[in-house]
């Protein structure tokens, strides 16, 4: 079975390589890159999967670059990894197309099950604002 392909993007450097260790003992990580812009870059080339993004970066932020990978002839499964937990970022996360929304201090326990959820067709977002169908079964 071949491992899902996935594409970081998070403007520090120590969190991406947090986030590539993390992930890269089950999905095969193709890229990890530092804003909205240089993820649509290398999504054209890479072509992953799965793309984990950050909100707040810089050039274009994590909201924007999701709308443009939305609209890609395969758009990729989005999983939004942010220290912004309000409700109004989670809703603008699911405008935008997401499939899941972990906050970075649950990134241990949460990340690589909202990715596996992604890959699935299947949503995660937090309690607080999910719907019935969208909470994480645990």
């Amino acid at each position: 079975m071949t491992r899902a392909r996935v594409l970081i993007a998070d403007d520090h450097s120590a969190m991406r390589e947090r986030v590539v260790s993390l992930v890269g003992a089950e999905f095969d990580v193709v890229g990890a890159v530092g804003d909205g812009q240089s993820v649509l870059d290398a999504f054209a080339v890479l072509q992953p999967e799965v793309v984990v993004l950050d909100i707040s970066m810089p050039v274009m932020s994590g909201l924007a670059a999701a709308a443009r990978l939305g609209e890609s002839r395969q758009p990729p499964r989005i999983v939004f990894l942010t220290v912004h937990d309000d409700a109004a970022f989670v809703e603008a996360a699911r405008g935008v197309g997401a499939m899941a929304y972990v906050t970075k201090r649950h990134i241990r326990t949460d990340l690589v099950p909202a990715i596996r959820l992604a890959i699935e067709g299947r949503t995660q977002f937090p309690d607080a604002v999910a719907g019935p169908r969208e909470r994480l079964s645990r």
